[in-house]
This record gives structure tokens, C-alpha cells and sequence, in this order.
């Protein structure tokens, strides 16, 4: 059997012996403060009531019901140390116990279930905002594609060097823009499957950086571009690549959307962890956007009339809560937009993405 289907049993199992090992000693320190006893019930009834809701299922309940009922018979009710099925109020002590297991258990079970469900319906409303959303805008760029090399190959002996690059450009544009549509697609799609975890490694933030600004200035080589790093070298546990993609739309909504001329890129550690910011000098966000910012429907457009801003960010808000961390966007009294987003560093606990039999 695969190592990770043992982990949920593990930890169910740590649970209820941790919560009966608490129960047994909170029952003996009271034991010894005060030799009259009655408390052994409540306590392991607590500790009965808690096992059921954080475990899984019945079997953990029903389990520590039947423990806690011994417990309290042989160890912290007269004669201590045996066995005494005849005392008066056991069979009600079972009884009663092994109710509020079940019953917690129950309850417990449908609650999670309903947020199981209430999950998967805000996964599918997701992918079907976002289907909605990039239907049109997958069908226009390709439109200027297919116009562009039309006009090459129809009219290649009329047109003179100068109009073919330009022709040749705005392909190589629009195939771009559709290559980061796709990939914002695919991370969606990705980071929405609860099977698929992220391969999250420790990853220096200034090769983050390094990396994402060298990819952005080879498109957008007339924005100046300044970095700013802490001198000493701060690791994020993050699937790099992921990451990127997050600071590469952040950065391009700055270009197409905020017509921005500068951008400010750094990273701080923070207390809420390694902190990244993309500063602008552009148009900034309009109020009635600035809300609703990282909604999967929203369809703000630019001038060209065919980048959809919210697509991308609403990628980036969902790469970043997949990580642990949150998202922030802002207008700068200055001028311009402010986006930020914090990752957990303090946490390096990573999931192995293969496991053998």
C-alpha cells in the first residue's frame, strides 16, 4: 500500500491515544488533589467529545468510548486497579460515552462532507468563470494570427520590409500573449486538484527575482526595471516556477493594463513571512475595480481591447493561497499600483510528491 494512504490512519491514531493520555493525566493529578474522585467521568466524556471531532469517521470514537469506559472502571472508581462490572451507573457510563462519540462522530462527518462539496462547487464555478472568461479572448488573438499571416502569404510581393516585420511582430506578440494565457490555464487547473500537491522546494527569493526580471526585460526592454533584495539570502519554501508566473503577470498588467514607464520588484522579509512587491508609476486601479481585483470575473479591459487583467490576477490569487500565503493590491499616493503577496517561511514541512510501495 502507498505510504500516504497510512498517514490519515497515523494521524487519526495519534489523536485519539494523545487525547487518552491527556485525559488519564489530568484524571490522576485530580485523583491525587482530592481523593473523592466523580471528575474521571467528565474528563474522559471531554476527551471522548474531542476525539470524535478531530478524527475521521466512527471507528476512532467508538474506540476511545470503550477505553475511557475501562479507564474509569479499573484505574479512578473504587477498588482502584480492578475490574467491578456490578457498580452502580457503569452500564450508563458506557452508554452514554459511546452516544456522544457516535453522535459527534456524526456530526462531524456530514460537516465535512458539506465542505467537501461546498469546495468542489466553488472549484467548478472557478474553472467555468474562467472558461467564460477566456472563451473571447483566446478567439481574438488568434483572429489577428490568422489576418496577419493571411496578408503575408496573399500579399508577400507588395509589401515592403517594413510592413512584413510589422505584420511579423504583432504574430509574435499575440502568440506570446496565448502562451501565457495557456499557462495560466494550466496552473489554474493545476492548483485547483486536490490530488496534485505543489512541488514546493526551498528556492533563494533573489534567483527568483534574477530570473523573473531577465524574462521580463527580454519582452519589455523600454520599462526601467529596479531590484531590491535584503543582503542576506532569504529561502522560501515555493514551486519556483509557479512563483514566476505569479510575478511575470503582475509585472505585465503593469505594462499592458497601467501603461507603467518603471517597476519596482523586491522582496523583504517580513513577519508575516518573505513579502514580494511589484510597484508601478502607472494609471493605478479604479475604485470601483480595486474591490473585487481577484475575482475570476472580472473583465477589465485595455485600451486594445482584448487583455483581460482579471484572468491573470485571479491566477496569481489562487498560486499564492495555494502556497499558504495572501495577496494585497493597492493604489500609490504617488501614482500607480502597488501589488504584494507574503509566503510562509517558517514552515519547511514538505510533502513528497512520489511515493513507492
Amino acid at each position: 500500500m502507498p505510504k500516504r494512504s497510512w498517514r490519515p490512519v497515523l494521524r487519526n491514531c495519534l489523536i485519539t491515544l494523545g487525547l487518552l493520555l491527556l485525559g488519564f493525566a489530568l484524571s490522576v493529578l485530580l485523583l491525587m488533589a482530592n481523593s473523592s474522585g466523580g471528575f474521571a467521568s467528565m474528563i474522559f466524556v471531554l476527551m471522548v467529545v474531542l476525539t470524535a471531532r478531530l478524527t475521521d469517521g466512527y471507528l476512532y470514537g467508538v474506540a476511545a468510548s470503550f477505553v475511557s469506559v475501562f479507564c474509569v472502571n479499573c484505574v479512578f472508581t473504587f477498588p482502584y486497579w480492578e475490574i467491578n462490572f456490578t457498580i452502580a451507573g457503569y452500564p450508563l457510563t458506557f452508554l452514554t460515552m459511546l452516544s456522544v462519540s457516535l453522535i459527534v462522530s456524526a456530526l462531524t462527518s456530514q460537516n465535512k462532507r458539506q465542505e467537501q462539496l461546498r469546495l468542489e462547487n466553488d472549484r467548478e464555478v472557478m474553472r467555468a468563470n474562467l472558461l467564460r472568461a477566456v472563451s473571447h479572448d483566446l478567439r481574438t488573438p488568434l483572429t489577428s494570427i490568422v489576418g496577419s499571416t493571411s496578408a503575408i502569404l496573399e500579399n508577400d510581393a507588395r509589401l515592403d520590409s517594413e510592413q512584413r516585420n510589422a505584420l511579423l511582430r504583432n504574430v509574435r506578440d499575440e502568440a506570446q500573449w496565448l502562451i501565457r494565457m495557456v499557462e495560466n490555464l494550466l496552473s489554474i487547473t493545476r492548483i485547483s486538484d486536490d490530488d496534485t500537491q505543489l512541488n514546493k522546494e526551498l528556492e533563494a527569493a533573489e534567483e527568483v527575482l534574477a530570473s523573473v526580471a531577465d524574462k521580463f526585460q527580454q519582452r519589455f526592454d523600454g520599462i526601467e526595471l529596479s531590484l531590491s533584495v535584503p543582503q542576506d539570502p532569504l529561502f522560501v519554501p515555493m514551486d519556483a516556477i509557479l512563483i514566476e508566473q505569479v510575478l511575470l503577470n503582475l509585472m505585465e498588467n503593469a505594462a499592458y493594463h497601467g501603461e507603467s514607464t518603471k517597476i519596482d520588484l523586491s522582496v523583504a522579509r517580513q513577519q508575516e513571512g518573505a513579502v514580494f512587491t511589484v510597484c508601478d508609476n502607472g494609471n493605478g486601479i479604479a475604485a470601483e475595480v480595486l474591490p473585487n481585483i481577484f475575482s475570476p470575473a472580472l473583465r477589465s479591459k485595455t485600451a486594445d481591447n482584448r487583455r483581460n487583467m482579471g484572468i491573470g490576477l485571479s491566477v496569481c490569487s489562487s498560486i499564492v493561497k495555494a502556497h499558504g500565503g495572501t495577496m494585497s493590491a493597492a493604489n500609490r499616493q504617488e501614482g500607480g499600483a502597488v501589488f504584494s503577496f507574503s509566503l510562509p517561511v517558517e514552515d519547511h514541512i514538505m510533502e513528497e510528491s512520489v511515493y513507492e510501495d
